[in-house]
């Protein structure tokens, strides 16, 4: 609620998109142009962009804070991720910010990770503030789009108030706003009078006793954990002594004092002396409390309401790394090490669950999709972690009403090519896809929507890359839990296995390559039951990739340099994950992405399927 009576109250405000629509970049000259960054200071272009990963990936994958100053006002502004599998984030964020500004390309519209998002903020009651990006392109259709938006917030139950929202024109690149796209193309003033219009003050009693509800939780070095959240009630002041509230109110989670307060100046986290109702700040000083927790003043009893998040859709297996190449190239291949980080994740990320499982030495982990796994596996990675991982598998449940069996849902929107459209059409019908909708997007393109069981997802990226040579689009969106699909078909083509150990050879790969695809070049270090690549036919096949040429008196090596090789195929890591088959892991290693086989012995994985087989 806005409090009227405290001028210096803050206005709290969410930018929420589609990934690549431009919303880092809006932010970044909202830093230039309320003279956060000096004139001549060096910054980093998509300078909220501070993880490795998104800056590789560019996407936001951590939600983050910071402030702008625009006539002598304080504008909080969350930068939240715009890709579903983090949308664990975004339903924490909607709870520090009073107002949402929702950025839609102006050429592609709306997008469906556009819809969760904004359905999770329409539900919450916020009031939106519609930027309509990339108004500067060729290909912009600004007003059809603003349309679009409307029809999107009356299929989400929007209220009145919230369908009569501003609309508001601009190119983040080019640093300008106007409410209408053919109007002046000077500076954002249009976009931060908009935001004082519509967002109100932060509310809240700044005399009652001290309540914030804990948002984000990181690690630093130097002062151990830091919660984020915004004050709900109350001052916070530093060294005030504080407890903890459980989210489920079991009672006080620990008594500590408030070592260190910070608050959101520009890009930087910066201590104050003290922090009043509506403000976004950071606090350090306790060791048990966690996110959707309650940090309070002694005399308080009851925690503050925590929204529910929905629960993970999708799971893998992280098992220790038994490969004969174990520790060779981590440091970090222990279970106890491994569950140890899998923990401190889950702590940090309500959307994830980590749970120990009949397996030796095996660790379930269940989140909302690939990316926000493989985002994972790889942050371990690069920490120095050697992992086994398991192809992801959906997370079924059972409804409660007719005790039959259900499956996660994905909404997925494609735009292609209109002579890709029937191929498409026809691998989604095979992996059970239903047809919502088939209409052009302009361009010689169409754009088709479908409701498809997450399972039928797994694995499909790159086929649906090479079915469409690398121009088509997909996105997708968890949709609802439906009725069991039935069996859907998997990789078609077999794996090229190695059946000895040592260095491949590029003699061995030459006489190999029309058999199949390969995933290796000569040189590397391979291993029985490691897989080299994809076989033409449905069958595995085992090689020898050692194999040498046999030298006489009469054939020198020098022959060797005609071998020309057609280049591996690289697979990236979520490539990877969903191309494997069930009996089959990736290695995952600081220096290596392997594929092989669960069980490396031959006659054992023989023996095994002979078992399956036979039931």
């Amino acid at each position: 609620m806005a409090d009227t009576d405290r001028a210096d109250a803050p206005r709290n405000l969410a930018i929420i998109a589609h990934v690549d629509h431009g919303k880092t970049t809006l932010v970044d000259q909202m830093f230039w142009q309320s003279g956060t960054f000096r004139a001549n200071q060096q910054v980093a272009e998509r300078a909220m962009d501070t993880n490795d990963q998104e800056r590789e990936r560019g996407i936001t994958i951590l939600a983050k804070c910071t402030s702008v100053i625009r006539d002598g006002e304080r504008i909080n502004i969350v930068d939240t991720p715009g890709h579903a599998d983090f949308g664990g984030e975004v339903e924490r964020i909607l709870n520090m910010v009073d107002g949402v500004l929702l950025l839609v390309d102006a050429a592609e519209g709306p997008m469906p990770q556009t819809k969760f998002v904004t359905m999770k903020a329409l539900a919450k009651g916020l009031k939106p503030i519609v930027v309509v990006n990339k108004a500067d392109k060729p290909d912009a259709r600004p007003w059809e789009v603003q349309a679009e938006v409307f029809d999107l917030f009356a299929g989400l139950d929007a209220d009145d108030e919230q369908l009569d929202f501003p609309t508001i024109f601009a190119s983040a690149k080019e640093g300008w706003a106007n409410t209408d796209p053919e109007g002046t193309r000077e500076d954002l003033t249009p976009l931060f009078e908009g935001i004082k219009a519509q967002v109100p003050r932060a509310g809240g009693d700044p005399e009652a006793p001290f309540a914030m509800l804990a948002t984000v939780l990181e690690a630093d070095p130097y002062l151990g954990r830091i919660l984020t959240g915004r004050v709900h009630a109350g001052t916070a002041r530093a060294n005030m002594q504080i407890r903890g509230l459980k989210r489920d109110g079991s009672g006080a989670a620990e008594s500590a004092r408030l070592t260190k307060l910070f608050a959101y100046r520009g890009l930087n986290r910066e201590p104050v002396d003290e922090a009043k109702a509506g403000d976004i700040i950071a606090v350090a000083g306790l060791q048990e409390t966690t996110v959707a927790d309650t940090i309070a003043d002694p005399s308080v009893t009851e925690p503050i309401p925590a929204d529910p998040i929905d629960p993970p859709t999708l799971a893998m297996t992280f098992t220790v790394n038994d490969s004969p190449l174990a520790g060779t190239e981590g440091d970090k291949v222990t279970s106890r090490l491994i569950k140890a980080r899998l923990d401190r994740e889950a702590e940090g990320n309500v959307s994830l669950s980590v749970r120990e499982t009949d397996q030796k030495e095996a660790f379930e982990v269940a989140g909302r999709g690939e990316l926000q796994l493989g985002v994972l596996i790889e942050t371990m990675r690069r920490e120095g972690f050697e992992m086994s991982i398991s192809r992801p598998r959906v997370l079924f449940h059972e409804d409660p009403e007719t005790g039959k069996t259900q499956e996660p849902y994905e909404y997925v929107q494609v735009d292609v090519d209109e002579e890709y459209s029937g191929v498409v059409v026809e691998k989604l019908n095979q992996r059970k896809g239903e047809m919502l909708d088939m209409q052009p997007s302009g361009g010689g393109k169409q754009r088709l929507a479908f409701r498809i069981p997450a399972r039928g997802l797994i694995g499909y990226q790159s086929e649906f890359l090479t079915d469409t040579r690398g121009t088509g689009i997909m996105h997708n969106v968890f949709d609802s839990y439906g009725p069991y699909a039935g069996p859907i078909p998997t990789r078609r083509n077999g794996v090229i296995v190695s059946q000895d150990q040592g260095k491949a050879s590029a003699y061995a790969i030459f006489n190999l390559e029309d058999r199949g695809t390969f995933f290796i070049d000569p040189g590397d270090d391979v291993y029985q039951g490691m897989i080299l690549g994809e076989h033409n036919r449905p069958m595995e096949l085992e090689v020898n990739p050692l194999k040498a040429k046999q030298l006489t008196n009469v054939r020198s090596a020098g022959k060797d340099e005609a071998i020309k090789l057609t280049p591996p195929r690289r697979l990236s890591l979520e490539n990877a994950l969903s191309y494997i088959s069930d009996d089959e892991l990736v290695e995952v290693t600081p220096k290596a992405l392997r594929l092989r086989k669960k069980t490396l012995d031959p006659n054992q994985r023989k023996r095994e399927q002979k078992k399956a087989a036979t039931g």
